[in-house]
Formats: C-alpha cells, structure tokens, sequence
C-alpha cells in the first residue's frame, strides 16, 4: 500500500496534518530537495505546493516511482 505526502512551505501544507496526511516541511528549495530525497519508498503520490514543484521540477521529471499533483496557487 502506497502512502500520500504533503510536502512544501509549512503555512500551506499544514492543514493536511489535520486531514492525517504526513506533511515535509520545506521553506526553501534546498528544504524541498531534501524533503523529496528523504521520502520513504512506499510513497506512491505527493502533494506539492507551487514553489515546492519550482524547486523540484529538474528531479520530478525523470523520478517515476511515484506521482506528484501541485496545488492550486
């Protein structure tokens, strides 16, 4: 079974905690790179913000073990 993540700046992604869905802080794209590296394996989809997907789109596209979804601005 494949878990979801929230990963992004902090005062965004925080109402997924409530939701029950593991959030990764990052504020700041070295945070971001760190957090997506750092994922578990059995993370199948991960909700990113839209500086979040800025600061990954060089990985995001040659990383298909899992699905990502930026949200709306």
């Amino acid at each position: 079974m494949t878990r979801i993540v929230a990963l992004g700046e902090r005062e965004q992604i925080a109402g997924f905690a409530l939701a029950g869905v593991p959030v990764a802080a990052a504020d700041d794209p070295d945070a971001a790179l760190a957090a997506w590296q750092a994922l578990p394996s059995d993370v199948g989809l991960v909700i990113l913000t839209a500086a979040a997907h800025v600061a990954l789109a060089p990985v995001l596209s040659g990383d298909e073990r899992r699905l990502w979804v930026v949200m709306p601005a």
